[in-house]
């Protein structure tokens, strides 16, 4: 018997796949923090850090800069690592079939320059993300987030680390 992983999907469903369903996929994601708010991408209905897959020829620092560029028209600067962590999970119902072993890095950031923005969407981000909004610290616990990480307590940590 193959070994299995569990997966998760969008909606924190479970299931087991074969590891030789998995492809792997390092993952950055930027936390941007400005005068009591948080700069979030739209996700679905819900929320996530802004960023995303690394490609092959990409440095971490390269991704992180794309990523967050693409979903917000911001240009960041990236600071301190806040969080990294392994997750299976499955974009289903958008990719039928695909199933990631993500690494997710979380990196402090601050903005250089720009203004929110969704002239840079991929394709993909099109289909599934509308404008980033700067939400207001104080909100954090209402929102839904999409990630398997506890994003209250990482926003947490970030502030005592920018203090």
């Amino acid at each position: 018997m193959k070994k299995q992983v569990v997966v998760r999907d969008r909606d924190n469903n479970k299931f087991k796949v074969s590891v030789d369903k998995l492809t792997f996929r390092p993952s950055v994601y930027g936390v941007i923090i400005k005068t009591g708010k948080i700069l979030l991408a739209r996700q679905w209905d819900g929320y996530e850090f802004p960023g995303g897959g690394i490609n092959l020829h990409e440095t971490i620092e390269e991704g992180l800069k794309r990523e967050v560029w693409e979903e917000t028209g911001y240009k960041v600067r990236m600071g301190n690592i806040l969080h990294s962590e392994t997750s299976f999970f499955t974009p289903a119902p958008y990719y039928k079939g695909v199933f990631w072993n993500c690494v997710l890095i979380y990196y402090i950031c601050s903005i250089v320059s720009g203004k929110i923005s969704t002239k840079h969407f991929d394709d993909n981000e099109k289909k599934i993300m509308s404008m980033a909004e700067w939400v207001d610290l104080k909100d954090i616990g209402k929102l839904k987030f999409y990630n398997s990480i506890d994003s209250a307590k990482l926003i947490k940590k970030a502030l005592e680390i920018k203090s």
